[in-house]
């Protein structure tokens, strides 16, 4: 729940390394990861990757926006991360007139790069280990509502500190290891981003929902966009003084292509993981949160295809929009279909019990450790249905209704209601209204409003809705905005009635939850303590949290069945065999490109045996998060951008399989052909550092 909320909102280790396994924090690369990176073909010291003295291949990876990596290609801050990535930016930018995300767009000269309002990019600056400043004063024997009062006090200090000793940049200080250890990182965020080229959806997207998830893969999923500064290198609001970022360090690019068994190695920002989850978890994933997503966001997507295939102007508003949302989707499907065929829970008990068996034989009760488990599984069972309760009020109302998000805070208005069509919302409001009381007991107060008011006709209170709402368009919202009597109109609008009556449901299921996660918190900490104290000898790699990790392995092929061996890479071939007509949106193929493959026009960026590369796949272990994260080789230049995880390993946010689970990347090679040869745009090509 702590996760909804936040979107509703807006030590010591043993360090033996394992390989592929593994999103490694940079200041224990040395300790932890070199020996074994050099085994697996690395030709890198750690001091080259990570140094907190000199500048390293750290300095050229970027968050880009707030949920994907980046990484800096040359001097004059020119940044590769994956299309859909930068897909809200392209779509925010598009318009009927000029669709960017159907045409692509590639400037010619830095004057035609777009700015990209609301986009930015973060560099990390610097690294600490601050765990014995907060846990110092922590007592072995603390129970939650202690822990938590000491730690959130000596955080709130330490990050008053560091922003004093670094003003202007950003400080957060996250936990990991379920809370038993923290790094402080420092960021400086650059707000001057702008467009510098994408290749077109059919090219960017291509197999769209049917090939998300899958290999073989044959998407160019790449855009291209710059960073611009103040004439003093640091951040500065969008001006048209401003020039290209003088990068401190940018990724050199190799052509030379990969072989299967090479190395490769993955930096970027994964978003989450959950390899400590127990199977008391797994019960309730698998019961009750990804069902009703599933459920949910499904029924939600079909009102929003419907439309957006019946009129383009929809489509450009809803393009973003239907992609975020079916990405969990599909992944929340194929993350149970993993957990159940490769027998995650029963591995997961299997552990529990040794725990169980060695926090008996050697700790005390007070330290927590026999506890632990007990208090994990009480706490899912404890508000299990105020937990599905809340999810539901949360992704069929508060995620789905876009007229209830004008109502809890929208930032740009005049962007909101860019990319809203109130009919879409209405039918989508329909839906979800009649789906949530269907499958709930605990309703809103407003279901009294529509039995009273309006015979317990959903669709003639949701059509009364829409109508009455000074909130349905953005002329709408000014006028009431602009208004003398202002505060008087929004008192008495229909959607505040209706937010209104959720958020304290909301609210009030939070607050009987909060014993629940209390309990949950404790034994999170201590069973993970408790791991590592049981096994000192492993290398533990913590949860993704969205802090930049390093993760390394090969370039490896898989067999996802019996008699069946996927090969490590695709090529351009594999596009023109999906060509299907009777799906363009998903499996179009534009006629330049056509022209270029049957003209086997590649210029320096075929294979050896003349054929363009596409994709391939490497088994580092990456999440959400890393996508547009750069695949580097064992010199560190890169090789491609990772942009996919693969369906048969789909449970890898909760279990890592390492004989299934693989990255998609594009090869360079193929982003570098379509700048080059389809966008024309070999400027691009002169500015890099090719080896």
């Amino acid at each position: 729940m702590k996760k909804l909320l936040t979107l509703l909102a807006l030590v010591g280790i043993s360090f033996s390394a394992i390989a592929d396994e593994g999103m490694w924090l940079l200041p224990y690369i040395k300790k932890m990861n070199e020996k074994d990176m050099k085994a697996h073909g690395c030709k890198l010291k750690a001091e080259d990757i990570y140094s907190a003295e000199k500048s390293s291949l750290k300095d050229a990876i970027v968050i880009f926006g707030g949920g994907c990596t980046g990484e800096i290609v040359s001097p004059n801050g020119l940044l590769f991360t994956n299309h859909h990535c930068g897909y809200d930016a392209i779509q925010k930018l598009s318009s009927v007139e000029h669709d960017y995300l159907k045409d692509g767009y590639w400037a010619m000269n830095h004057s035609e790069e777009l700015p990209a309002e609301g986009l930015t990019v973060k560099f990390v600056r610097h690294i600490f280990d601050l765990t014995a400043e907060i846990m110092g004063s922590v007592p072995s024997t603390a129970g939650q509502e202690e822990y938590l009062k000491i730690v959130d006090a000596n955080k709130k200090a330490l990050i008053a500190q560091l922003e004093a000793k670094y003003p202007g940049m950003l400080v957060t200080i996250p936990s990991f290891f379920g809370g038993n250890q923290f790094f402080a990182f420092i960021y400086e965020e650059y707000t001057d981003v702008r467009l510098v080229g994408t290749p077109p959806s059919s090219i960017g997207k291509f197999g769209g929902d049917t090939d998300n998830w899958m290999w073989p893969r044959h998407t160019g999923d790449f855009s291209i966009f710059r960073v611009y500064a103040g004439k003093d290198n640091r951040p500065a609001a969008y001006s048209e003084e401003n020039v290209p970022y003088k990068a401190e360090k940018w990724l050199d690019i190799s052509l030379d292509g990969i072989e299967e068994g090479d190395f490769g190695m993955i930096m970027g920002f994964p978003g989450s993981t959950e390899r400590y989850k127990t199977s008391y978890e797994i019960d309730y994933m698998l019961e009750v949160d990804n069902p009703q997503r599933i459920y949910i966001r499904g029924e939600r997507q079909a009102i929003l295809r419907k439309a957006m295939d019946a009129d383009q102007a929809i489509r450009i508003k809803y393009d973003s929009k239907y992609a975020q949302s079916a990405n969990y989707w599909k992944n929340s499907i194929g993350m149970s279909r993993g957990i159940e065929k490769l027998n995650v829970k029963a591995k997961k008990q299997a552990l529990e019990a040794e725990f169980q068996a060695w926090a008996e034989a050697n700790t005390l009760p007070e330290e927590g450790y026999i506890d632990a488990l007990r208090l994990i599984a009480e706490s899912q069972t404890e508000a299990k249905e105020q937990n599905a309760t809340l999810q539901y009020l949360y992704e069929a109302f508060i995620q789905s209704i876009e007229l209830i998000q004008t109502m809890l805070g929208v930032e740009d208005y005049e962007q909101f209601y860019k990319d809203y069509d109130a009919d879409v919302d209405r039918a989508v409001a329909k839906r979800m209204f009649q789906i949530y009381k269907e499958n709930n007991t605990i309703l809103p107060s407003i279901y009294q409003k529509i039995s009273e008011e309006f015979d317990d006709d959903i669709n003639k209170y949701v059509d009364w809705l829409y109508d009455n709402s000074n909130f349905t368009s953005y002329e709408k919202y000014l006028a009431v905005k602009d208004a003398e009597n202002r505060d008087e109109l929004f008192a008495q609008d229909p959607a505040l009635e209706l937010a209104g009556s959720i958020v304290p449901i909301f609210q009030m299921l939070y607050n009987d939850t909060a014993k629940s996660e209390q309990k949950f918190g404790e034994g999170h900490r201590k069973y993970i303590d408790g791991l590592m104290k049981m096994n000192p000898k492993k290398a533990w790699a913590s949860d993704a949290n969205f802090t930049i990790r390093l993760t390394y392995g090969n370039v490896l092929p898989y067999s996802p069945a019996d008699g069946v061996l996927y090969k490590h890479y695709t090529t351009l071939d594999g596009v023109m065999a999906k060509e299907d007509p009777t799906n363009p949106v998903e499996f179009t193929v534009p006629e330049r490109l056509k022209e270029l493959y049957y003209a086997k026009d590649y210029g320096q960026y075929a294979d050896k045996s003349g054929n363009m590369p596409l994709a391939f796949l490497v088994n580092c272990d990456i999440t959400g998060g890393n996508s547009g994260s750069p695949v580097m080789n064992n010199k560190g230049q890169l090789i491609g951008l990772a942009f996919d995880g693969n369906w048969e390993a789909m449970s890898g946010d909760v279990a890592f399989e390492p004989e299934l689970q693989r990255t998609i990347a594009v090869d360079i090679r193929y982003v570098l052909f379509i700048v080059e040869k389809y966008g024309n745009a070999k400027w691009l090509i002169d500015e890099l550092t090719i080896k």
